[in-house]
């Protein structure tokens, strides 16, 4: 994208990202992952994954290595039993965000836990500095705590209110330029974000993700649509769908829900 004086909105179709249905996974790639390649979408500022992957019960993602980046899931629905080479296990559900900073080096595993397909958001950032030591953080953040105003589930290690700690109240600690926020907006309801000020007057980017929380690839008229807007500029997502959003500091992006039922809704906002 270009470096735009006023907001920019570019749409990201759910219907043209990179799918793949393996049985017992399904999943989207907004970003090139795996087998799915497209120079155009590699990647928004440290955002490099964001993928909506549904698993059935009993499978998963054997024990693999990672390294270099910072890892994290945001499950939507079901259960995920996360365990890696740092003696971590644990099983996650609605609301909880597990992040593991990879760093050097581990190796984990992510299957589904229970008698119901887990769904949920596989995110990954990278860091501003490499060889990292690997760290791991877990969050809880209730339906309440997002309903009708934005939660910040991730943000930088230095930013303020952000807690060093495997568990605890507040975000998730990166060492990226990331922050994730949540919300789950009403029908009819609105919120603003508005692109914060680094004190560099630089661009700044940010992309929103509005979650299938209906079904998979429903491709329905019915459940929520998010019609975003800002400087005379508008755009109606439905669920799958995202946006790219650019523009300096102080500008204002409105989100509306303008569908049926609630909309669960992800916003990064990235260096």
């Amino acid at each position: 994208m270009s470096s735009p004086s006023a907001l920019e909105i570019v749409s990201r179709p759910s219907t043209e990202r990179g799918h793949a249905d393996h049985g017992w996974l399904k999943t989207f790639h907004t970003f090139s992952f795996a087998n799915y390649y497209d120079p155009s979408h590699s990647g928004f500022g440290s955002l490099r994954v964001l993928n909506e992957d549904r698993v059935l019960p009993g499978t998963g993602f054997g024990t693999h290595p990672h390294s270099e980046f910072e890892i994290f899931s945001y499950v939507v629905s079901g259960e995920l039993e996360h365990r890696d080479s740092m003696r971590n296990v644990e099983v996650l559900k609605r609301g909880d965000v597990q992040l593991t900073s990879a760093g050097t080096g581990i190796r984990h595993s992510e299957k589904t836990f229970g008698a119901s397909p887990v769904h949920f958001l596989q995110i990954w950032a990278k860091p501003r500095v490499s060889r990292l030591v690997p760290k791991y953080f877990t969050r809880h953040f209730s339906d309440e705590e997002k309903t009708d105003k934005w939660v910040k589930v991730v943000a930088p290690v230095e930013a303020e209110g952000v807690l060093d700690k495997r568990e605890g109240d507040g975000p998730a600690p990166v060492q990226s330029g990331v922050t994730m926020y949540a919300t789950l907006l009403s029908e009819g309801n609105s919120l603003a974000h508005r692109l914060p000020l680094d004190g560099q007057g630089k661009t700044r980017k940010v992309y929103v993700h509005v979650v299938q929380t209906s079904g998979y690839n429903d491709g329905s008229s019915s459940g929520a649509r998010v019609k975003l807007s800002g400087e005379g500029k508008e755009l109606e997502l439905r669920e799958g769908d995202g946006a790219y959003i650019a523009g300096l500091p102080e500008r204002e992006l409105i989100l509306e829900n303008v569908g049926e039922g609630r909309a669960e809704i992800v916003l990064f906002d990235t260096e």
